[in-house]
């Protein structure tokens, strides 16, 4: 992160980024320079003052935002260390996208990181194409897809088309969620499937934890949705037929007893346990 006096010149105040409103609600969570808001009219929590798009773009692209060896407290402590949890994660969660007739077809996967779930998509799907922005995290990826582009959405090809679309984890990190979802509608066939998964602001882990909620996670999520406003978010953009995708989470108990402040002796944190109502997953079809 930029030092004091650069920090507050890449700050930025910002409207509800759902529906363009001013008005705040009384509650905030506070994180000095940051502050946690919600909009009075459409119910959306969102990050503001917030980082500028630039300077967080590229903490995005620099690979060690995987590795946890920027010494920064953004990105993940060592994204390849919870590949056990999130293979474990990803089974469950696209199992049950099958089971209610989400799967089938080509798949693109946005923010694919090290490619874990698109491994995990191979027995659902003929076609696997993904997005990164590290080109780290591409290189790894492309060993498990089909084709796998550098950048966002915007770098794959403009005539492709895929029968569903995931996003797991990537929309509280979009700084215009309409121009996003707007985008993802136009590379999808006619009744495909929009993905949404993102940690669940509705839930009794962030009413219970309030600022101690691992997800605030600041400053890379500027979005905090629940079902309402994420079901807002679909319906602004034309998509019907919404449903959420029931999806506990895989934790590696380290992980878990870190962020509790307990240290584990070595080797004891190996497992893995399953948390509930830690992530919001939506489907909406395109009409």
């Amino acid at each position: 992160m930029p030092e004091n006096s650069e920090l507050s010149e890449q700050l930025e105040r910002t409207s509800c980024p759902l529906c363009e409103s001013d008005a705040l609600a009384s509650k905030q969570y506070s994180f000095s320079p940051y502050r946690v808001v919600q909009c009075r009219d459409c119910g959306l929590w969102y990050l503001s003052p917030r980082l500028i798009e630039s300077a967080m773009m590229a903490l995005y692209s620099d690979d060690t935002y995987f590795e946890g060896s920027n010494g920064l407290s953004e990105g993940y402590s060592d994204y390849a260390l919870q590949e056990k949890p999130l293979r474990a994660t990803f089974r469950r969660f696209l199992s049950r996208m099958s089971d209610m007739g989400i799967t089938g077809g080509s798949l693109l996967e946005v923010g694919c990181g090290y490619g874990y779930l698109l491994q995990e998509a191979r027995p659902y799907f003929d076609r696997l194409v993904a997005t990164d922005f590290s080109s780290g995290a591409v290189e790894k990826a492309a060993r498990k897809a089909d084709k796998v582009y550098l950048g966002g959405i915007d770098a794959v090809p403009q005539e492709e088309r895929f029968d569903c679309i995931i996003a797991v984890e990537v929309i509280e990190h979009i700084y215009d969620p309409n121009r996003f979802i707007a985008h993802l509608k136009t590379m999808l066939k006619p009744g495909g499937w929009l993905v949404l998964a993102t940690p669940d602001m509705g839930s009794w882990w962030r009413r219970v934890l309030g600022r101690r909620w691992p997800s605030f996670k600041l400053p890379e999520h500027v979005t905090y949705f629940d079902q309402r406003t994420l079901s807002a978010l679909f319906e602004k953009q034309g998509f019907e037929s919404m449903r959420r995708i029931p999806s506990p989470h895989a934790f590696p108990l380290a992980v878990v007893m870190e962020k509790m402040g307990i240290r584990l002796s070595s080797g004891a944190g190996e497992a893995n346990i399953w948390i509930p109502d830690v992530v919001l997953s939506m489907a909406a079809r395109l009409k």
